[in-house]
């Protein structure tokens, strides 16, 4: 997963009011941005497991665990990246999120009645 370099590390205080420039509801717009953080954070999961099975090994030697240094410099990679809620935040600021809401949903097959 490619993630931008402007995504800080660290918290950042925010401005609750721009979160509501696209749904008009902070609540929704929190609820819209967690679930976004919830589908990086299972993406980034199976990235990283995928790139550290390919250490995995059958056999339980302590010494080779404590020699495996690519394996050690994978893991520091991805510990270093922003969390999913920072991307998710940033993009749902940027407006790189696509949401829909049921009640858009239903309007929809009843619009189409009308025709």
């Amino acid at each position: 997963m490619k993630t931008p370099n402007n995504v800080p590390a660290s918290i950042v205080t925010r401005n609750m009011s721009d979160f509501t420039h696209e749904t008009g509801n902070v609540y929704e717009s929190i609820a819209i941005i967690s679930k976004r953080a919830n589908q990086i954070s299972v993406k980034l999961k199976e990235e990283l497991n995928g790139k550290l099975a390919e250490f995995a090994t059958t056999v339980d030697n302590l010494e080779e665990v404590f020699e495996n240094r690519e394996q050690i410099e994978i893991s520091k990679h991805y510990e270093r990246l922003p969390k999913p809620t920072n991307l998710a935040v940033e993009e749902f600021l940027e407006g790189k999120v696509h949401f829909r809401t049921p009640a858009e949903e239903e309007q929809l097959p009843e619009a189409r009645k009308a025709e």
